[in-house]
């Protein structure tokens, strides 16, 4: 007998993912015109990363993990 993996499309959708992240990191950072924001699903959630567009620059964004199924913001890291 051979077991079939069925994955199914998470309940809460890439757009609404990224806008809890970006609630969030407005309310840290303010503003984030200067980030190209990454985003990609993985078993743990959605990742998504916030990093300076000018290769140059010290430091970095924050960064979420938010849960595929709750939209709850499961991890966070703010970079200063």
């Amino acid at each position: 007998m051979t077991a079939t993996l069925q994955l199914s499309a998470p309940a809460i959708p890439s757009n609404q993912a990224l806008q809890i992240a970006c609630t969030d990191a407005n309310r840290v950072y303010r503003d984030l015109h200067m980030y190209v924001i990454a985003l990609k699903l993985e078993s743990d959630g959605w990742h998504i990363d916030f990093e300076f567009k000018d290769p140059d620059a010290q430091s970095g964004g924050p960064h979420y993990i938010v849960d595929a199924t709750t939209g709850v913001i499961s991890w966070k890291c703010y970079e200063q």
